[in-house]
């Protein structure tokens, strides 16, 4: 291999690497607050990508549609509580962010798809399509069985996954779609060519985990989901609530997935499956973080697109399983290293 190549192949793996760097940070995420080994965290990727393509092509996203429907689920969910305690404020609230809220922005999307609209208001549009979903998911399959054992959360992560695998296709079909890049510029240091797309994702990327960290670090919403994260009984006695925590972390989760989709679907042909392997390989660099280190599960985000791309290079057919391969030595040190209490249980 020639330095030449090795400069190619270590740029694709880091733009990949930052993708897979933003699934591993909403995973640790949303596992650390809600205990969810969150499976369909790519989902949220390849619904950005698919809706803001369907956006660029004049079309109606089928994403409105998921969205009316899981509010109305979520607002169903609510009713019968609602309706015991005799809660007239929460029932409207409830009404208001299930069913107001998507309507209005159903409405609004369905006014604006057909138009010729700018980049930035499309991207908006997605935004504002699929990031609810992630809150609205939470409500419908999690919070009724929030206290589950890890092991049952995880079923109904993977059976959520294949549902809405399921309905990508069944919304957007089988056509790969690529979407227009935020720049057409290209830079030449020596023989490596660097797109202005990569230096978005790049720069994007930084700039999210940033804000992440100030968001964790320096405000009240953030301290409360580490409280929560830390320890759920001792952060609802101190009145911080588990339910606001969970949504919250699902809202979270969602926006990093749509932000991914939107900035890789100019790089990548994506389709309404892409989303899970995308989501497995930041899952490998979550693990590597143990699924508490945020720094860490960047870290190994980073060192799994590396790997993939030089894995391509000199075994194509095995980069595959040559990326997940790295799982074993890590659970295995994971392992060796955990002092199991049955006290704990």
């Amino acid at each position: 291999m020639s330095f030449d190549i090795a400069l190619f192949l270590t740029q694709d793996g880091l733009t990949n690497g930052a993708i897979y760097a933003l699934m591993a940070l909403a995973l640790v995420l949303v596992f650390a607050v809600t205990r969810v080994i969150f499976v369909p965290q790519g989902e949220f990727l390849a619904y950005g990508a698919l809706t803001l393509a369907s956006l660029e092509a004049g079309k109606l996203p089928g994403t409105i549609w998921l969205l009316l429907a899981l509010g109305i689920l979520a607002f169903l969910f609510d009713l019968p509580g609602l309706l015991r305690q005799r809660r007239a404020r929460a029932a409207l609230q409830s009404a208001t962010w299930n069913l107001a809220v998507p309507l209005l922005i159903a409405a609004l999307v369905y006014v604006m798809a057909t138009e010729q609209t700018a980049r930035p208001v499309q991207i908006a549009l997605t935004c504002a399509l699929v990031v609810p979903l992630g809150p609205l998911l939470y409500r419908v399959a999690y919070q009724p069985i929030a206290d589950a054992p890890v092991l049952v959360l995880l079923i109904v992560s993977v059976a959520l996954h294949f549902a809405l695998s399921g309905l990508g296709l069944l919304l957007f079909g089988a056509e790969g779609v690529r979407t227009a890049p935020f720049s057409d510029a290209s830079f030449t240091a020596g023989a490596l060519v660097v797109s202005g797309q990569s230096l978005w994702v790049y720069a994007c990327s930084v700039v999210l985990m940033a804000l992440l960290y100030l968001f964790f670090d320096r405000t009240l919403y953030g301290k409360a989901l580490r409280a929560t994260a830390v320890n759920r009984i001792g952060a609802r006695l101190s009145g911080i609530s588990t339910v606001f925590a969970g949504r919250a972390s699902f809202l979270l989760a969602a926006s990093i997935g749509v932000f991914s989709g939107v900035l890789i679907a100019p790089i990548t042909t994506i389709y309404y499956d892409t989303g899970f392997l995308v989501g497995l390989k930041g899952f490998v660099g979550a693990i590597i973080g143990g699924l508490i280190s945020y720094p860490l599960a960047a870290a190994g985000a980073l060192l799994v697109g590396l790997l993939e791309s030089f894995a391509s290079f000199y075994a194509s057919a095995f980069k595959e399983v040559i990326v997940f391969t790295l799982i074993i030595p890590v659970l295995l040190w994971l392992s060796l290293r955990t002092h199991h209490d049955e006290e704990e249980e």
